[in-house]
């Protein structure tokens, strides 16, 4: 039985400060880790959120070159910028990972002289194109106009000794693996959304798989994971990178057997990644792990990326937007709802300052703060802020009280449903927000202020004890996406007596065009 969930996101490149898409990915993971915490049959000892930082590279000395720091230096530096930036969104990982730790360059050398003395690694000399920034060497039929197919940066010219990882050895049985769901009906999920597992399955069997260079000679790079059967050499970045998946989790016994709680039969294994780096975890590291006799993770997960004007947003086009910006003018949860809902998750979305404003007033201010304002105010002036005592399941409503009491004893289940099968967030949060929406029409529909003047005592009290279940049940639910405000709603709720405090989402006032 499947009780354990290991989540993980990217480890983040440090030649630079973190953006939405960095929040993006980990927001959507922590939303994962909370829910799969919070439910029974898994808990929250049974769940691992691991984050981190890739620290090794070209690009890295570069960037510590231009700060006159050293390589250590600078990544010590920057690293903590991602660590206060998690610790302002809240993000709940159990684990940050670095690549210039002992435990991951331990793993890595003996994940590499595990494959090296399988035979599924060997010497040879490289010729063609290499594109510096993307630290990618790319063949000649993948290349027009001598231009990088992925950054569009002029390719320059290189040969040297490498040594090179068996990629083409393992096509077939990759292959093979993510089209068995006849066997395996799991498999459909390993590769998502399923348009990414078209893409990967298109590109698998319309390419013949170069072999992967995994080193770089020490005289052209020096900064790097030092390969353990040659002195001459470091470790390419993407062999290195990918390990930490294992490192963080689990090490390697004499044998060359791995063992990690995290990778057993009983864990569901999810990594979320951005679509650009899919091909590198859905191709790369699936053959890296069978090379070394590991299972495959259960859902490789590659999400759209952010765009302003149709472009993605990036710090090298100059059009990358600070989340810490954000976060201090709209605040966390704000933040965190935004990403989530505005977008499905799979598919690029265009940002906007604008459609924050939009969700914030629409959807925070006039629905979920509007309905909690309102009936905190409605037990402060019938019941002196004392909760009428009730039992929702004993009491007879109208058409409208009983559809809210179904959606009440629903909710959990459709709005988690989209989560464990889809990672749809934002179908999720719109399930959420079908109660809210309810409860809201509701108010407006029985008119509570009508039912005080008549003296409708027990209907007024049934009436304001719905609402009351209505808003617990919603901030049980919403508190993998929003903890903050989810607990805010808790304690200004109660549980006999209302604590009640500002409105939660003060309206932003926008000028009309």
């Amino acid at each position: 039985m499947v009780n354990k969930f290991y989540i993980t996101t990217p480890i983040y490149y440090v030649n630079a400060s973190p953006h939405i898409g960095h929040s993006y990915t980990n927001i959507a993971a922590d939303t994962l880790a909370r829910y799969y915490r919070q439910r029974k049959d898994f808990g929250k000892d049974n769940v691992w959120f691991l984050t981190g930082t890739d620290e090794h590279g070209q690009k890295i000395k570069k960037a510590a070159d231009e700060a006159k720091l050293n390589s250590q230096e600078f990544v010590d530096k920057v690293v903590e910028t991602f660590k206060d930036l998690w610790k302002t969104l809240e993000i709940s990982n159990n684990d940050f990972i670095r690549t210039t730790e002992e435990r991951h360059i331990k793993t890595v050398q003996r994940a590499l002289e595990i494959v090296y003395n399988k035979g599924d690694i060997y010497e040879g000399k490289y010729e063609g194109w290499y594109c510096t920034p993307c630290e990618t060497f790319w063949p000649q039929t993948q290349v027009v106009d001598n231009l990088c197919p992925d950054c569009k940066r002029p390719l320059g010219k290189i040969s040297e000794s490498n040594y090179f990882f068996k990629l083409s050895k393992y096509q077939q049985w990759l292959i093979d693996y993510i089209k068995d769901t006849a066997n395996h009906p799991e498999r459909i999920n390993f590769i998502a959304p399923l348009t990414r597992r078209n893409e990967v399955l298109g590109f698998l069997e319309n390419n013949k798989l170069e072999d992967l260079c995994i080193s770089r000679p020490k005289e052209r790079l020096s900064w790097g994971i030092p390969l353990p059967f040659s002195g001459k050499h470091v470790v390419y970045v993407w062999f290195d990178a990918l390990i930490n998946y294992i490192s963080a989790v689990g090490e390697f016994d004499g044998n060359g057997v791995y063992h990690s709680k995290w990778w057993q039969p009983d864990v569901k294994v999810a990594h979320l990644v951005g679509k650009d780096i899919l091909r590198h975890h859905a191709v790369y590291w699936p053959i890296m792990l069978e090379a070394l006799g590991i299972r495959q993770p259960d859902t490789i997960f590659a999400h759209g990326w952010w765009m302003i004007d149709q472009n993605k947003m990036s710090k090298s086009r100059g059009n990358a937007v600070s989340p810490l910006d954000l976060v201090k003018q709209y605040g966390v949860d704000t933040y965190r709802y935004f990403l989530l809902r505005d977008v499905p998750f799979g598919l690029d979305g265009n940002f906007s300052e604008e459609a924050i404003v939009k969700r914030f007033n629409a959807d925070l201010a006039n629905d979920l703060g509007n309905l909690l304002y309102r009936t905190l105010t409605m037990i402060e002036k019938y019941y002196q802020g004392n909760i009428p005592d009730l039992e929702l399941d004993k009491i007879k409503f109208n058409e409208a009280g009983e559809k809210i009491k179904k959606a009440i004893s629903t909710l959990e289940q459709a709005a988690y449903g989209p989560i464990a099968i889809n990672f749809d967030f934002s179908l999720s949060l719109g399930k959420i927000w079908e109660l809210i929406n309810l409860a809201n029409k509701y108010v407006e529909e029985t008119k509570p202020w009508n039912l005080a003047k008549e003296n409708k005592t027990e209907e007024l009290k049934s009436f304001i004890r719905l609402l009351v279940e209505a808003l617990r049940v919603t901030a049980r639910n919403i508190y993998p996406f929003m903890p903050l405000t989810s607990e805010s709603i808790i304690q200004q709720i109660g549980e006999e007596k209302i604590k009640k405090g500002n409105p939660l989402f003060p309206r932003i006032e926008t000028k009309e065009k």
